[in-house]
């Protein structure tokens, strides 16, 4: 009997002990899975494909298919909750304007000679210019009562020499300058007599820059930094190379970096400094710009001359293009690639082609371009 009750004591204290140990699995079991979801959620990059890999082995259904599912549907969620909470987020495609500016904060200038008045300036008064003559300005070398007429006090004569050399390009440039300043606009733009300026490209670009910046923007002509000798004084000289924009496309000055350049380029200050480099005038401005002031010159592919191939503007882009020129190259005509109601004879320059295909509302354009 008792050897009985002893056999059945044992069992009982066994079954006792069991039954402990599996409540104490259990929660130990359960304290871990909390742990491991707060760990998967710390280390959610690592642990997310670990999931995914698990996942895939269960059943439609499965509980831990379940889990997953509504742990990604709730990480969505959050992820949404978190761009609306934050008033900064904005799509990645998004580039909003460093600064709001229209066409009359820009000055642009254009140089140009009395003998291409007619043959030259007649077809930007035209076309472009026909839309921006408030802030357009012409530099030239001669009075021209019939240009007078068509823009007013904004053509400008500088007295300078009709010559195409150094010396009388730097003179008008000198002009530009202490003209540009006047005027008290953000932007100095410079564009020679061969170039069609697209001011709604123009004020896009300039509007991702503050004007209060040191901005410098345009296209080299070179592949390389030019090289030039600085003449100090005493016969003392010394090499300096530095990147400039080419005239012949055209650059841009934001008037913050403009007006640190008037110790060398106000009054006659260019002129002595284009002197002393003995190089042009658009050769100067980047020589002040970086060699003097260390300020890099910003290069932008929107900007053309008549030294580049222009038949490889694509035409679907011609709306982005800034500047677009004419001309010769290797002994073929250079010009954009642009078919139209004008022929080559009617519109050697394509220019009122580019023109009627930017703004076809223009009264002269043919109807089947402004339909």
């Amino acid at each position: 009997m008792l050897k009985s009750c002893g056999k059945k004591g044992v069992v009982a204290t066994a079954g006792t002990t069991l039954v402990c140990l599996a409540v104490l699995l259990v929660a130990a079991h359960r304290r871990a899975v909390r742990q491991g979801e707060k760990l998967h959620e710390r280390e959610f990059p690592m642990r997310s494909l670990q999931s995914w890999e698990s996942s895939s082995r269960t059943r439609p259904g499965d509980p831990q298919e379940r889990g997953f599912s509504a742990y990604f549907s709730r990480l969505t969620r959050d992820k949404r909750e978190v761009a609306k909470a934050d008033p900064r987020a904005k799509p990645a495609t998004e580039t909003p304007p460093a600064e709001n500016i229209t066409p009359n904060d820009v000055f642009i200038a254009v140089k140009t000679t009395k003998k291409f008045h007619q043959s030259r300036l007649d077809l930007l008064v035209h076309t472009w210019i026909s839309r921006n003559m408030q802030q357009t300005y012409i530099f030239t070398d001669g009075e021209d009562e019939e240009l007078k007429k068509k823009i007013g006090d904004r053509a400008i004569n500088t007295n300078c020499s009709a010559a195409h050399s150094r010396q009388a390009l730097s003179c008008k440039m000198a002009v530009e300058y202490d003209k540009f300043v006047e005027s008290g606009k953000k932007w100095f733009c410079h564009v020679d007599d061969d170039n069609y300026v697209n001011t709604r490209a123009l004020v896009k670009l300039l509007s991702q820059y503050a004007h209060t910046q040191d901005i410098y923007i345009g296209k080299p002509s070179l592949d390389r930094p030019i090289e030039a000798t600085e003449r100090l004084g005493d016969n003392k000289m010394r090499p300096v190379n530095f990147w400039f924009a080419t005239g012949g496309a055209g650059f841009c000055l934001s008037r913050g970096l403009a007006l640190k350049m008037s110790p060398w380029a106000s009054g006659g200050h260019f002129m002595n400094t284009a002197e002393k480099i003995r190089l042009p005038d658009d050769c100067t401005i980047g020589y002040i710009i970086e060699s003097v002031l260390g300020v890099a010159l910003i290069r932008s592919n929107l900007f053309h001359s008549h030294l580049e191939n222009l038949q490889q503007v694509p035409k679907a882009e011609l709306h982005k293009q800034v500047t677009l020129s004419y001309g010769m190259f290797e002994n073929k005509r250079n010009i954009i690639n642009i078919k139209g109601a004008f022929s080559n004879e009617e519109d050697p320059s394509r220019f009122k082609s580019v023109h009627c295909l930017l703004y076809p509302d223009t009264p002269w354009c043919p109807f089947q371009l402004a339909s």
